[in-house]
């Protein structure tokens, strides 16, 4: 339903975070890894998201890659495994070194985040065996910093044509936040 927010970063506490997006502001709740990943207050931000609507309450959760959602959300459909426990993982090994747990079938490594219990990270082990890409090429965070760039610049008014000419200047080793900075320096000269 909510797949991406986009807005100002207003309030910062782990692991919620508030984004003001055209005067409405709403909770995120992050792990760590993206918490980590935040720009400072009052700086532009944009986050992908799950909204997970159940019978207690609604919640989003906001991730600065779409790998974490998806880990995030294949975590939430594993026996046990709700959306704290899903967030903690996250919090305590980056997708990649999850991914290769997974394969590796490393049981040891996966009972040291707090909440895992054995029998927790067998059932991880069996259910998401295969279902964990390990290998997504540098180019396709590339990509997705382009695109996230340019959604991000057409959220600030910008049209679409505008958005893709201001890209040509920003280079896929910096970060979100900081090509946006060269791209609206490049829109207003």
């Amino acid at each position: 339903m909510i797949g991406q927010i986009s807005g100002i970063l207003i309030k910062k506490h782990p692991p919620l975070v508030m984004v003001d997006v055209k005067g409405i502001g709403f909770e995120v709740e992050v792990p760590m890894s993206t918490y980590y990943e935040l720009p400072k207050i009052g700086d532009f931000v944009v986050l992908t998201t799950h909204f997970l609507v159940r019978e207690d309450a609604q919640q989003l959760f906001g991730f600065v890659s779409d790998r974490e959602k998806i880990i995030f959300k294949s975590l939430i459909k594993v026996n046990g495994i709700g959306p704290r426990v899903a967030l903690a993982i996250l919090s305590g090994m980056s997708v990649d070194e999850f991914a290769q747990n997974i394969e590796n079938n490393s049981i040891e490594n996966l009972v040291r985040i707090p909440g895992i219990g054995k029998k927790t990270a067998e059932r991880m082990l069996i259910e998401l065996r295969g279902k964990v890409d390990v290998t997504i090429e540098n180019t396709n965070s590339n990509l997705t910093n382009k695109s996230d760039l340019i959604k991000a610049l057409i959220s600030l008014g910008y049209s679409e044509k505008e958005a893709k000419l201001a890209t040509k200047n920003t280079s896929t080793n910096l970060s979100l936040e900081e090509n946006i900075k060269t791209a609206l320096k490049a829109l207003s000269s």
